[in-house]
């Protein structure tokens, strides 16, 4: 492989390493946001318990993704600085205020969550989550903006002295409607990452005999709702990516059509459940397909007409001038089948679940704490493959008509150098995520103690005292888990 070949390797590992955690961190924050919300209102003690023992998970989680996320900007400097003078003033603006204030206001925030405990009003201390949650949300938004932007540019101009691209819209950039449909589906699967991590270690506890009854009691309580909120997510994200498959095939038809292996236009056509291609995936040998599916998925129509890659292949020449404009189909068609398949799977299990709660007897199942520990990790396969889906499907563009990823390769970078780079941030990745690994295992094997008999409403207020006698109030409120 070669410098650029390399280069997006590096780019790559580093950008679904990363995204491993950004999910986990959206959906988490929101999750405890709700179960501090729930115990605000009922004052039942299991709900202040989870918040505790899932903030904690979220708080690891949140620090490990941060500095995944400051390695992942070198790139831009080291490998791919052509790429960085052509957008630096596209991208200056959005990451600008993707740092300085929501990264900024989540970290702010988070700080006086962790440790405005006992020390701030509990309305203000709840704020302060629900400030972590929106802004977590805000700084998805404004990267994913970023990458839309690379997906259908807008808001734009090209400097004939320069040859940059150079932002006039600013508005048009957030608005992007790749953007907004991004953000939609992008903020439905982080709920249902979040959930299934929440579904995942409550299941592996409930399956085990160490917990008090009233630790039971709150973990039954954490499956419900990660079960709920992973089902509700599966749905969000399966309306969210049907919109988004129309308005890729009109601004992004090649991906389309990669993404189903179809090679000549056809109309209507059928979504591919299996095709079997020669090895350089440039033409179909067997496939079988469900009839018309493609083309409601592509058009909102049964009868509607789906391009092919071949078809398309001479439309780019016939633009853009000679070259390959075909991505890599076997990668594109497969990412885009395990996106869906591990994204589906997460929710059947968490269905699966909730009919599991109603049969407690079913919980003494072996089978049971094994499966657990698989549910969380199905979403973030996802994820990834829903990346690896979204980017190799744009080649060979960087800038989607604009920046081809040939050219955005800093001047004079040679393959060995990417290779050393690629060496450190392998080995630094694979640290951290022993760390990380080790942590999250340690925190979520945790037993909560709590208080025996609480149930479904214990006040924490103590009998036959003012809830308004503040000091009071805080020097005996229990704490099951300190930060």
């Amino acid at each position: 492989m070669g410098a650029v070949d390399l280069a997006r390797w590096q780019f790559g590992i580093t950008t679904v390493y990363h995204f491993l955690f950004v999910p986990l961190s959206i959906g988490l924050s929101a999750i405890v946001a709700g179960l501090q919300t729930a115990w605000f209102v009922t004052k039942a003690q299991r709900y202040l318990t989870l918040t505790r023992f899932f903030g904690k998970i979220f708080i690891v989680n949140f620090a490990v993704g941060i500095v995944t996320g400051l390695i992942q900007e070198f790139q831009f400097g080291m490998n791919w600085s052509a790429y960085s003078r052509f957008v630096g003033d596209i991208f200056g603006v959005p990451l600008a205020i993707e740092g300085l204030l929501a990264f900024f206001l989540e970290s702010t925030f988070l700080g006086l969550w962790v440790f405005g405990w006992d020390r701030l009003p509990r309305a203000v201390h709840l704020g302060c989550i629900w400030v972590v949650a929106i802004g977590t949300q805000i700084s998805a938004y404004v990267i994913l903006s970023v990458n839309a932007w690379m997906q259908h540019p807008v808001g734009y101009r090209i400097d004939p002295a320069t040859g940059r691209a150079e932002l006039t819209d600013f508005t048009a950039l957030l608005t992007n409607p790749v953007a907004i449909e991004a953000g939609l589906h992008t903020a439905a699967a982080c709920l249902l990452t979040g959930g299934a991590l929440v579904a995942g270690v409550a299941f592996w506890h409930l399956a085990r005999p160490k917990a008090t009854e009233a630790a039971r009691a709150a973990f039954r309580t954490a499956a419900k709702v990660g079960s709920s909120v992973v089902v509700v997510a599966a749905l969000g994200v399966v309306v969210t990516g049907d919109s988004m498959m129309k308005l890729m095939t009109q601004l992004q038809p090649m991906k389309v059509a990669a993404a189903e292996g179809l090679f000549d236009t056809e109309q209507p056509a059928g979504f591919s459940l299996l095709t079997l291609g020669t090895a350089d995936g440039r033409r179909e040998l067997w496939s079988f397909r469900f009839p018309d599916l493609l083309s409601f998925l592509a058009t909102g129509s049964f009868t509607g007409k789906v391009e092919g890659v071949n078809q398309l292949q001479h439309k780019a020449v016939a633009a853009f001038g000679p070259g390959d404009y075909v991505p890599n189909v076997p990668v594109t068609y497969w990412s885009f089948r395990l996106m869906m398949g591990f994204g589906l799977l997460a929710a059947f299990l968490a269905l699966v679940g909730l009919v599991v709660l109603r049969k407690p007897g079913l919980l003494a199942n072996r089978w049971v704490p094994r499966v657990a520990l698989t549910v969380p990790f199905l979403p973030l396969l996802a994820n990834s493959f829903g990346w690896l889906f979204t980017e190799g499907g744009r080649q060979p563009w960087l800038a989607y008509g604009l920046f081809q990823t040939a050219d955005g390769v800093s001047p004079g970078t040679a393959a060995w150098q990417v290779v050393v780079s690629l060496g450190v941030f392998t080995l630094v990745y694979g640290v951290m995520a022993v760390v990380e690994l080790g942590l999250l295992r340690r925190v979520a094997r945790q037993v909560p103690d709590l208080p025996p008999g609480d149930g479904d409403g214990a006040d924490l207020v103590p009998p036959g005292r003012a809830s308004g006698d503040r000091e009071a109030d805080e020097a005996d409120r229990p704490i099951t888990f300190a930060y």
